[in-house]
């Protein structure tokens, strides 16, 4: 099965925040686990693919590219965005396409925009989907914690469906590669 990992808005500048802003919840733990899982894609040739939202840092300069913690593979595909939705006007499900991929790893920022987001619009494009659990954060807002947040999001993505095709969430140590989607169809 082809799979591809999703690394959504891991940017500079909405991972650290600006001009007095907060940096994501737990940052060191969310770049180490997008390493881990980019290390493991890596080593068994699968597809990593980033996307970029062009509202970061206004789309330019340092804040904007991904952060540079982040071990980008020389192979990865690199995508700008305009949308929420990474599959918006970019050519996304083309390359997924064209790779036959069948099942996405996704990972990122903001858990209640870009990632919860990405996780519903692959299901009904035709994607099994693994969020990793302890693979995406956000900020506090004025209602909810960042801890909050995701762990909402991490409790209704697991087992979202769209018919033919539903997401999962794991945590970064398990095999993520080895999708368990099959076993609860």
């Amino acid at each position: 099965m082809n799979q591809a990992l999703l690394v959504i808005d891991a940017q500079q500048e909405l991972i650290e925040g600006k001009d007095g802003e907060q940096c994501v919840f737990n940052k060191d733990g969310l770049l180490n686990n997008i390493n881990s899982v980019i290390e493991k894609a890596s080593e068994m040739g699968q597809l990593v693919v980033f996307m970029r939202d062009l509202d970061v840092a206004e789309g330019e300069g340092d804040g904007f590219e991904i952060h540079q913690e982040i071990k980008v593979p020389a192979d990865s595909k690199i995508f700008d965005k305009k949308a929420t939705n990474s599959f918006y006007a970019t050519p996304l499900l083309e390359v997924l396409k064209d790779n036959q991929v069948e099942h996405l790893i996704i990972m990122g920022c903001k858990t209640e925009h870009c990632i919860d987001t990405a996780v519903r619009a692959a299901t009904v494009r035709g994607f099994d989907v693994t969020l990793v659990e302890d693979g995406h954060s956000t900020t506090d807002t004025t209602i909810l914690s960042a801890e909050q947040i995701i762990k909402h999001h991490n409790k209704i993505l697991h087992g979202h469906y769209n018919v033919d095709h539903f997401s999962v969430v794991r945590k970064t140590e398990e095999d993520l590669f080895q999708p368990p989607h099959d076993t609860y169809r």
